[in-house]
C-alpha cells in the first residue's frame, strides 16, 4: 500500500542537496535537475522522477553505473508511492550491480528468508567487505534511513569498508526499499534474523550501525543486547515517537508510506501507530551492549532526547556535534569518522 501526497519539490531540494552531492551527484548536474523539476509526481518533463531519471539515464549511456544507480535513488526518493518510483528502483539495482565490479571492495547480493511475525520474509541484502578480509572477521549490519537505502548510503558504507576489518551487510528497512513487509514494532523480527545471519558468518564481534530510521532498529538491537555494540546516528527512540510532535519536509507522509497506509492518514491515526514504536521498554532496562548515540544538535526530525537519552547511561557515550542537522549534515564525513574510531576503540582493529 502507498500513496501520493501535496508536496512541493523545492523544499526537498534545499534540505538534501548537500547529501546529493556527498553521494557524488556532480553539483551542476544536481542543480539542473533542481531547476527543471517543477512537481513531485508526474512522470513526465518536470515530475521529480522523470528529471532525475532522465539524468541516471545518461550516466548509464556513459558507462558511470554507480552515478547512475545514485540517479536512479534520487529518482525513486522519497517513498515508492507509485510505480514510476519503483521501476527507478528496479533500475538503481540494475546500475548498482553493473558498478559492482568496479567497487574497491567484494560484493555479493543475497537473499534472505527471515522468521517475522508468525510466517517469514524475504530480506535483499548487500555484503561488501575488503578484498583480502579474513573469512571470519567482525560483522557489521548497516541499516540506512525511511527515504534513504542500502543502495543510497553505498558511499558511507564503503567508509566503513574502507577503514575498519569489517564485513558489512547492508539492507532496507521494513516499509522501505526491498523489504516486503511494513515498517513498525514487529520488524525487530527482521533484525533478530539479520543478527543470527551476521552471527554464523563469524567468531568475531556483530555490531550494527544505523542512519536516521535505521538507527531506531540499531537502538534496538543496541538496547537488547543481541549484538556487541550499537551506533545510533540521528535515531528516533522515544520521544520522536510522541503525539505532539512536529513533522517537516514531507517527512510525516514518508513515514506513513513506510507504515502502510494507502492514504494520508489522520494526525491521530499517524500518532497511534507511531505510539507503538517507542523503544521505552528497552530503556527501562539494563541490558544493553556498549552504544554510541550521535546526532546533530540542530535537527528538524529527531528530538535531543533520543540522543541525551544515553548520556550516562553504562557503556554508552552520547554525543551532540553543535551546528548541524540530522544526522549531522553538513558534518556527516566528521560524524562518520567519530563512528569509526568508536568502533575501533570497541575492537573493531
Amino acid at each position: 500500500m502507498s500513496y501520493e501526497w501535496p508536496q512541493e519539490p523545492e523544499p526537498l531540494f534545499a534540505e538534501r542537496f548537500q547529501q546529493m552531492l556527498t553521494q557524488g551527484i556532480p553539483e551542476a548536474d544536481a542543480q539542473a535537475v533542481r531547476s527543471a523539476t517543477t512537481d513531485m509526481w508526474p512522470d513526465a518533463p518536470g515530475g521529480w522522477v522523470h528529471e532525475w531519471s532522465q539524468l541516471a539515464a545518461r550516466y548509464d549511456k556513459e558507462g558511470k553505473h554507480l552515478l547512475a544507480a545514485q540517479a536512479y535513488g534520487w529518482a525513486h526518493f522519497p517513498t515508492l508511492a507509485d510505480q514510476p518510483k519503483r521501476t527507478a528502483l528496479a533500475k538503481q539495482l540494475e546500475q548498482y550491480q553493473l558498478a559492482a565490479p568496479e567497487f574497491s571492495a567484494a560484493f555479493e547480493r543475497r537473499e534472505l528468508t527471515l522468521p517475522y511475525d508468525r510466517d517469514a520474509t524475504t530480506v535483499p541484502i548487500h555484503i561488501l567487505a575488503q578484498y583480502d578480509l579474513p573469512e571470519h572477521s567482525p560483522v557489521m549490519l548497516f541499516s540506512g534511513g525511511v527515504d534513504s537505502w542500502k543502495m543510497d548510503l553505498h558511499n558511507m558504507i564503503m567508509m566503513f569498508v574502507r577503514d575498519l576489518p569489517v564485513r558489512v551487510i547492508a539492507f532496507d528497512l521494513p516499509g522501505t526499499g526491498e523489504s516486503q513487509v511494513h515498517l513498525g514494532r514487529p520488524g525487530t523480527k527482521v533484525i533478530d534474523g539479520l543478527v543470527q545471519t551476521a552471527r554464523s558468518m563469524t567468531d568475531g564481534l556483530v555490531v550494527h550501525v544505523g542512519f536516521s530510521f535505521g538507527a531506531y532498529f540499531a537502538s534496538y538491537s543496541g538496547l537488547s543486547g543481541i549484538v556487541d555494540g550499537a551506533v545510533s546516528l540521528g535515531g528516533p527512540v522515544d520521544q520522536a515517537f510522541s503525539p505532539d510532535r512536529t513533522w517537516a519536509y514531507g517527512m510525516a507522509d514518508i513515514v506513513g508510506n513506510a507504515l502502510g497506509h494507502d492514504q494520508v492518514p489522520s494526525p491521530d491515526d499517524l500518532s497511534e501507530r507511531l505510539a507503538t514504536m517507542s523503544l521505552h521498554d528497552l530503556l527501562d532496562q539494563d541490558i544493553n551492549a556498549p552504544m554510541l548515540a550521535i546526532n546533530g544538535a540542530d535537527d528538524v526530525h529527531v528530538p535531543q532526547q533520543d540522543t541525551l537519552v544515553f548520556d550516562g547511561r553504562r557503556n554508552c557515550t552520547a554525543q551532540l556535534i553543535p551546528n548541524t542537522g540530522h544526522c549531522c549534515s553538513p558534518k556527516r564525513r566528521e560524524a562518520v569518522a567519530t563512528i569509526i574510531e568508536w568502533l575501533a576503540d570497541l575492537g573493531l582493529r
